[in-house]
């Protein structure tokens, strides 16, 4: 069977060896002669698999001691609601920084339990911000990696006293952060960690069960995660599993620091063709290119319908880009092998020469 090259913005692509592995493993799990999905949380199997699995993440992030890691469910979108639910303690006021369509979603949300404070940025750059003098508010929040406008922060922004939040979902595990640069990180699994239905939130256990403005409902308080280890109900068991084996794969890769180098190559080949491309082209911030989403277009809407209808024909797959503002987006999450981004920039050098012969 061949592979595909899976260019999507979510759910991605996932490691082979992982998916061997699930494969393997999937009628008979270490011996017991039933599938992961069937064994109990409760089980000394899936404890196992719990404990591993956040101490994987611990070593690959540095996450220190006196942050919680929790597994939850709902996806990043939850953690909308969940984050004012929880951090709204003394000003019921929050700060964002809207610099796209999941931080539009967010600020909606925020403004439900709250007054909230917003910092507009252009959708194709992302200024540097100035925010450690920012006061009476309950936290600042951020979305790091931008999936549909393919922008990134260039530096993460000072903000004093004041909690950063901030939502990883698209580039966590791909890049180096200080952890202790942030009050609390979520991130959806679907990019980076595994399927779609798990969302990890990492928040320094100072800011757990603080709140008092609001009663929050058992299972949208974290401090109900911290007190069940993430076992007050059934956890999505078959995620944090294959979670556990990415996260084997990438520190057998060599962890952040070195998935970050290969990510930047991957990048750097699809940039430096779209820049020196006649047809191609990324309005995109130098500054401010994420490295794990790149969106793109060509001269006219025409070509680029062409362009999507022979790229998947040629086993590029979901290289549409989001219906908010068109074009094509490549996403380049750590499981998109290098070979695949050369592939993509080889078929789109023979579709540019084809339209300029065309043109001629």
């Amino acid at each position: 069977m061949t592979r595909s090259f899976n260019f999507s913005a979510g759910p991605s692509t996932l490691p082979l060896p992982v998916l061997e592995k699930v494969q393997k493993e999937f009628l008979s799990f270490q011996g017991t002669g039933m599938s992961i999905i069937e064994i109990s949380h409760r089980s000394n199997y899936f404890e196992e698999i719990m404990e591993q699995t956040e101490q994987l993440l611990r070593e690959l992030m540095n996450i220190p001691n006196n942050y919680k890691v929790l597994f939850v469910q709902g996806g990043a979108s939850l953690q909308f609601s969940m984050v004012p639910m929880n951090l709204l303690t003394s000003y019921n006021t929050s700060y964002y920084v809207n610099t796209g369509s999941w931080a539009k979603k967010a600020i909606a949300e925020a403004e439900k339990y709250g007054e909230v404070h917003v910092q507009n940025c252009p959708i194709h750059h992302i200024p540097k911000l100035s925010l450690d003098s920012i006061s009476l508010v309950d936290y600042v929040h951020i979305t790091t990696n931008n999936t549909i406008e393919g922008t990134k922060f260039a530096s993460i922004p000072n903000t004093g006293n004041v909690p950063l939040v901030a939502d990883m979902s698209s580039n966590i595990l791909s890049e180096e952060y200080d952890v202790e640069k942030f009050g609390v990180i979520y991130a959806g699994a679907q990019k980076n960690i595994g399927p779609a239905g798990l969302c990890i939130v990492i928040v320094r256990e100072d800011l757990v069960g603080q709140n008092t403005l609001h009663t929050l409902p058992t299972m949208l308080n974290y401090e109900t995660y911290v007190k069940s280890n993430s076992m007050y109900n059934t956890p999505p068991t078959f995620n944090i599993y294959i979670m556990k084996l990415v996260l084997e794969w990438l520190k057998q890769l060599g962890g952040v620091q070195q998935i970050e180098k290969i990510n930047k190559e991957k990048a750097a080949l699809l940039y430096n063709f779209l820049d020196e491309s006649t047809l191609f082209y990324s309005n995109v911030h130098i500054e401010n290119r994420s490295l794990m989403n790149i969106p793109f277009n060509t001269t006219s809407s025409q070509l680029n319908e062409q362009f999507i209808s022979e790229a998947t024909s040629a086993g590029f797959y979901f290289l549409k880009g989001h219906r908010s503002i068109g074009g094509m987006r490549a996403s380049l999450y750590n499981a998109m092998p290098i070979d695949g981004v050369k592939a993509l920039v080889s078929f789109m050098k023979q579709f540019e020469m084809k339209a300029r012969m065309s043109n001629v």
